[in-house]
């Protein structure tokens, strides 16, 4: 069984933003995966959070981001303008897998994404953006519609979890995942909504999630554990 992870606040630079994140790396560690949250949320999403901790008891490191800053997240509680910006969270889901690659202490980690509503466009960017260090994508109550043409650029073994009660978005997911051209599998959770927010819902969710990346995440190649080398982070980003 993977020890208790180790946690670390990190600072991830993304041009003159700064984009804030939740670290865990247990020991043994078989891989990242990312957390991109949906639209209205942050890194502090309960059902983002429940899903990471599972993660970690399975043993893989998790890093739960803000896609927004905090000058955004305040005009967005307004104006919804950024929400939506799937560009700008797509590029910053890539900006935080290169952070991961530049880290003595995860860069020998292929690298997995978990994103949910917007997230999943946003995670599914990234993964066509980065193919080298992409290994998996899984997506709850997604809108991988809105990742546009990346879709058929994502090598990535893709996971798309939805409700079954969320019929306007099995649709949309049964259309993205016939203009993907990888593995992709569709899981419905019978009586689900959007949030899934109903008895067992959100436990077969942290299921589905963990054998998935149980199967497409390879373990890290590097020589040192990983909770060794969250001293060697570079300073100022923790």
């Amino acid at each position: 069984m993977p020890m208790p992870a180790r946690a670390d606040a990190v600072q991830i630079p993304d041009g003159a933003a700064q984009l804030n994140g939740d670290l865990h790396v247990p020991e043994p560690c078989s891989g990242l995966v990312i957390f991109a949250h949906g639209s209205g949320s942050s890194r502090f999403s309960p059902r983002n959070r429940q899903v990471a901790e599972s993660l970690e008891a399975a043993g893989f490191a998790t890093l739960l981001l803000d896609l927004l800053t905090r000058a955004e997240e305040s005009v967005d509680v307004y104006t919804r303008e950024f929400r939506f910006d799937i560009e700008r969270l797509g590029r910053r889901v890539i900006t935080a897998a290169d952070w991961a690659a530049s880290q003595p202490v995860l860069r020998d980690l292929n690298i997995g994404y978990f994103g949910a509503s917007t997230g999943a466009a946003a995670a599914l960017i990234a993964a066509a953006e980065r193919p080298d260090v992409s290994a998996a994508v899984v997506s709850r109550g997604g809108r991988p519609d809105l990742a546009g043409g990346a879709l058929r650029k994502v090598r990535a073994p893709t996971l798309l979890i939805v409700g079954g009660a969320d019929e306007p978005v099995i649709e949309l997911n049964e259309d993205a995942k016939r203009q993907m051209q990888t593995i992709v599998r569709l899981e419905v959770v019978p009586g689900a909504t959007h949030l899934f927010e109903e008895p067992g819902a959100l436990e077969e969710v942290q299921r589905l999630a963990a054998d998935w990346f149980r199967q497409y995440l390879p373990r890290q190649r590097g020589r040192k554990g990983p909770v060794e080398m969250l001293d060697d982070i570079a300073p100022g980003e923790v």
